[in-house]
């Protein structure tokens, strides 16, 4: 965490164009948190009127900032605006009641020099667990992060909230509705400790459309099962996984039931949960894991994860070995139901494996060229039912323990 990392090979050739989200303005800077002289404070300021929803870890050792967002986020939008206020380097997790005390703090520290109430200050930390916060570090820079926030600041925060990130994430999308047009752009950070379970790293969406926030809510929550419950690195998911999303209205278009509202935000998710898996640490592969034919759609993602998740599996990819035989161990061990005699593979459009026995027609050649591209395609038939599932996850090499064998050196 302290040391440069190369850029993922994966990474997109730039940071997006994000446009200004109307009622909101963010603000970074250098806390010292963890390191010297790395911007690791974000603040993000949203005007009066803004809805707020969110999932989160469901960790059974969640952060006290996880703790504290999942008490404030069901509570009424507020006229005097909302504040999202998140550090990196140090996570403020299994900290006990010092913990607590330091969400409270900075919390407190953010209202005064924001002016909104405190039970609409959202708090995120990411980093080392186990380690007190420096919270003082944080709450010593309030005043300064109150005085320069910049309705054009996203792409800093984007930096500001990195860890083990190469690159910052971003992603942006417009949508026409009545012939106003509504805009949307998140920011996002994860590389290692991903496996969400409901939410994944840190992740921050802002939208000037107009809408309810338990309309919000579920949007965010039936968009999160199909975005950021689909990936994988490492299978190791976090104490502190926070997505928040925030609608200011500013642009004041109701988009209450507008599937096309719905389908830019979805997309927005994807496109940040797929740029979290093209950063996943040490990886060189994308990989797409899809599973057809379960008996349910329950039982397609528990075979997706199994395959996404194996060790054996992840590192014959790095390999770039077409070994479809681990493939086929992991779909025998994830405990949802198969059978062998009638599971079929493909790497990309090799068929590899059909009816539990490899293919009359498969050519290695064919599926080794597969393994050698950047995106890579494993597809899995069942043969047992209707249920389908995708997920996304990369390879594992030995970058992954280069990155975390001294991850708090």
């Amino acid at each position: 965490m302290g040391k440069a990392l190369a850029v993922s090979p994966l990474a997109p050739a730039s940071f997006p164009d994000l446009p200004v989200i109307d009622g909101v303005r963010f603000s970074t800077i250098a806390a010292g948190v963890r390191y010297q002289g790395r911007t690791d404070v974000m603040l993000a300021l949203l005007d009066p009127g803004t809805a707020v929803a969110g999932a989160f870890t469901r960790s059974a050792t969640r952060s006290a900032p996880v703790l504290d967002c999942q008490e404030k986020i069901n509570g009424d939008v507020d006229s005097a605006g909302a504040a999202i206020l998140v550090n990196s380097g140090n996570s403020n997790a299994f900290t006990g009641k010092g913990g607590v005390e330091a969400v409270r703090a900075i919390a407190d520290a953010t209202a005064q020099a924001t002016g909104v109430p405190q039970a609409r200050v959202f708090t995120s930390s990411t980093g080392v667990i186990g380690e007190p916060l420096p919270f003082d570090r944080i709450t010593a820079k309030l005043d300064a992060l109150a005085g320069t926030l910049d309705a054009g600041g996203i792409s800093e925060a984007a930096k500001a909230i990195m860890t083990t990130d190469t690159f910052p994430k971003g992603a942006a999308a417009e949508v026409s509705i009545d012939g106003k047009t509504v805009r949307i752009a998140g920011i996002a950070k994860g590389s290692g400790m991903i496996a969400p379970d409901m939410a994944t790293m840190l992740v921050y969406i802002f939208t000037d459309a107009k809408i309810a926030r338990n309309d919000l809510q579920a949007l965010v929550s039936a968009g999160n099962d199909s975005t950021f419950n689909c990936i994988t690195v490492d299978s190791d998911t976090s104490t502190s996984d926070t997505l928040l999303v925030a609608a200011t209205g500013a642009s004041g278009v109701d988009v209450t039931g507008h599937d096309g509202f719905a389908g830019a935000l979805h997309g927005v998710m994807l496109d940040l949960a797929h740029q979290v898996v093209r950063d996943g640490e040490g990886a060189t592969k994308f990989v797409e894991i899809s599973v057809t034919g379960a008996r349910t759609a329950r039982d397609a993602k528990t075979h997706a994860l199994s395959v996404a998740n194996s060790p054996l599996v992840k590192t014959a990819i790095a390999g770039e070995d077409a070994n479809w035989g681990r493939v086929v161990m992991a779909v025998g061990k994830s405990g949802a139901e198969a059978d062998r005699d009638l599971l079929s593979i493909r790497f990309g459009d090799v068929l590899v494996a059909d009816k539990g026995w490899v293919s009359p027609g498969y050519s290695e050649a064919d599926a080794a060229a597969h393994m050698k591209g950047e995106n890579l395609r494993i597809a899995v038939d069942i043969g047992l039912g209707d249920g389908t599932a995708t997920v996304w996850t990369c390879d594992l090499t030995h970058g992954y323990i280069d990155i975390n064998a001294d991850y708090r050196s």
